[in-house]
């Protein structure tokens, strides 16, 4: 990730604008050009199929039925009708909407999507070039019957106006599902991608195509959008480079001697849970990040159906110079492991019921202050964990995750319990489960030997610190580049007594004539642990389902962080630029 420090407030600035492409262009633009011509070789060998081997096959011994049937239902209406349909999937319509959508994703104020203009002109122009091939290579009359309109140069076989209705419509409604937060965009899509049936329908009416002809035009349209959406809109390959902005007339960086992290300068996208984050919290936080001059910020809220990820994704994708996430451990969770290893630096501010990432590097709590202090602060690298287990997939987790207790306190302790009373509600719901007895299990840590025990709770540790300041795993550490483990087994009311003086004082709860002691702690990078019972599991607080198994390795250094300058400490902007570039 390229930096810059950005100047004070009273500074002007300059901004410059690259002539550069984005990382990875070349190899897209490589990736599309083979699938494309794949595409076209598919398509042209349907298309000599149709006219040769299969010609006297059914269904295309039935299609001339097809279109002397439709021909004898024509009125004057459904001629009409038919016109005005047909002309959505003209060419002329089709480079026009195209246009218009591209310009206007490009130039509204505070709407330029450069990755979605690109998408949709990828898709309607590939499907365009492999339409030209295969009405070069096959050679196919047109019904008949009576047509409707002119008889253009090109074959009959694919239909060129549905192929076009296919790649703008259908792309026009990938972006209304991506980009539209309205509860009306699924019905809004599905309208879009009907157009393309209602040209298909109209052009079979009026005579200019056989049904196959129109199904090849539908493929042709949807595969040019499935390729441009893959490799534009959902692999992360292709990154738009952040802008640097600089005061120096040779375009070289300027450091500032306020200690504030250096960051390239372009756009903030800000991650927000909206039932934590208002329009006054808003903006307020807009308000501060233009203090720091940041003025570009882009707010992406989270949904039920996408609590961080995508907003994430997205923010990459754009070129974000800076992601600030607003919400609870979840939230923040969801967004870091998004931007693990892409070097796009995240500033944290707290606003769910435990924070615990937050708490373990030292932000405040109150969310404004807390982004105060990573604006003016330093840049860290931080580890994060990576969980999976039966039922489970691959998870990035900031904080802690477990089996046993501590996940069946999380799955008991509601939303409404948690707004209501904040973190005492996890202690309310501990008091309920803490009768419930152990569970076996086998746990394997990096290349040392099977260690079997019985445990209440099993729990993987990034940081150590929990809600009150409770220094739970003593060694965990959020850049040492190990996970900890503690593994809790008290038994009978003495034990929870050895238990929590261990905890207290940091050491294992080791009796005088007792094997094992209540509490153990260990230290690795990679973990396998098997259960003999399905136990509740979790990940920074989110419950998983049941399972009898969890896989948890470290991913050293993966997110870069902002965190509050150490006290004491001399503003060192070059050194935090040396943090990130690592």
């Amino acid at each position: 990730m390229s930096v810059s420090v950005p100047a004070a407030p009273a500074e002007k600035r300059t901004r410059r604008r690259g002539m550069t492409l984005p990382r990875g262009s070349a190899g897209a633009v490589g990736r599309i050009a083979v699938l494309t011509a794949t595409q076209a070789g598919l398509l042209v060998g349907a298309g000599l199929l149709i006219t040769g081997p299969a010609k006297h096959v059914w269904p295309m011994t039935a299609e001339d039925g097809i279109d002397e049937g439709l021909e004898g239902i024509r009125t004057g209406t459904l001629t009409t009708l038919s016109s005005v349909a047909s002309e959505g999937g003209n060419t002329l319509t089709v480079i026009i909407g195209t246009l218009i959508v591209c310009l206007g994703l490009l130039l509204i104020p505070r709407l330029p999507r450069w990755r979605q203009a690109v998408f949709l002109a990828v898709a309607v122009s590939t499907q365009a070039l492999v339409f030209l091939v295969i009405t070069l290579s096959v050679d196919r009359q047109r019904p008949e019957v009576h047509r409707l309109d002119a008889s253009p140069p090109t074959s009959s076989y694919t239909s060129g106006h549905t192929g076009a209705a296919t790649a703008l419509y259908t792309g026009l409604a990938v972006l209304v599902l991506t980009r539209m937060r309205s509860p009306w965009r699924k019905a809004l899509a599905g309208l879009l991608m009907l157009l393309p049936l209602v040209v298909a329908m109209a052009r079979l009416y009026r005579g200019m195509h056989h049904p196959t002809d129109v199904v090849g035009g539908l493929v042709n349209g949807a595969i040019s959008v499935a390729v441009a959406a893959r490799l534009l809109l959902v692999d992360a390959t292709v990154t738009a480079e952040p802008h640097a902005t600089t005061d120096d007339p040779t375009g070289s960086p300027t450091p500032a001697a306020t200690g504030t992290p250096v960051l390239a300068q372009g756009t903030v996208f800000v991650v927000h849970n909206p039932s934590v984050t208002g329009a006054g919290a808003r903006a307020e936080l807009r308000a501060l990040l233009g203090r720091h001059g940041w003025d570009d910020v882009v707010f992406l809220e989270t949904t039920p159906e996408d609590p961080g990820p995508g907003q994430a994704r997205e923010a990459v994708r754009g070129g974000a110079a800076l992601v600030v996430v607003c919400g609870g451990d979840g939230t923040v969770r969801a967004v870091a492991g998004e931007l693990a290893d892409t070097g796009v630096p995240l500033a944290l501010v707290p606003s769910g019921t435990g924070n615990l990432l937050a708490r373990n590097l030292g932000l405040p709590l109150d969310p404004a202050k807390a982004l105060e202090a990573a604006l003016t602060g330093r840049a860290r690298r931080i580890d994060l964990g990576r969980v999976e287990g039966d039922g489970l997939p691959a998870t990035a987790f900031a904080v802690m995750a477990g089996a046993g207790l501590d996940a069946a306190v999380m799955e008991r302790t509601g939303d409404r319990a948690k707004s209501a009373l904040g973190w005492p509600a996890y202690v309310l719901a501990g008091m309920e489960e803490i009768g419930n007895g152990p569970a076996e299990v086998t746990l394997r840590l990096d290349d040392g030997p099977a260690l079997r025990r019985e445990a209440r709770m099993v729990l993987v540790a990034n940081v150590g610190t929990l809600q009150g300041g409770v220094r739970l795993v003593p060694r965990a550490s959020a850049d040492d580049g190990h996970l900890d483990l503690l593994v809790l087994d008290p038994r009978g009311a003495g034990g929870w007594l050895r238990a929590l003086r261990a905890l207290l004082s940091h050491k294992d709860g080791t009796a005088a004539g007792q094997d094992l002691p209540p509490v153990e702690y260990f230290r690795f990078r990679h973990a396998e642990l098997t259960f003999a019972t399905p136990q509740p599991r979790e990940y920074d607080g989110e419950s998983a389902p049941h399972g009898t198994r969890l896989t948890v390795s470290v991913l050293p250094g993966a997110l870069t962080v902002l965190v509050p300058r150490e006290e004491g400490a001399a503003p060192d902007a070059r050194a935090a630029a040396r943090v990130v570039n690592e």
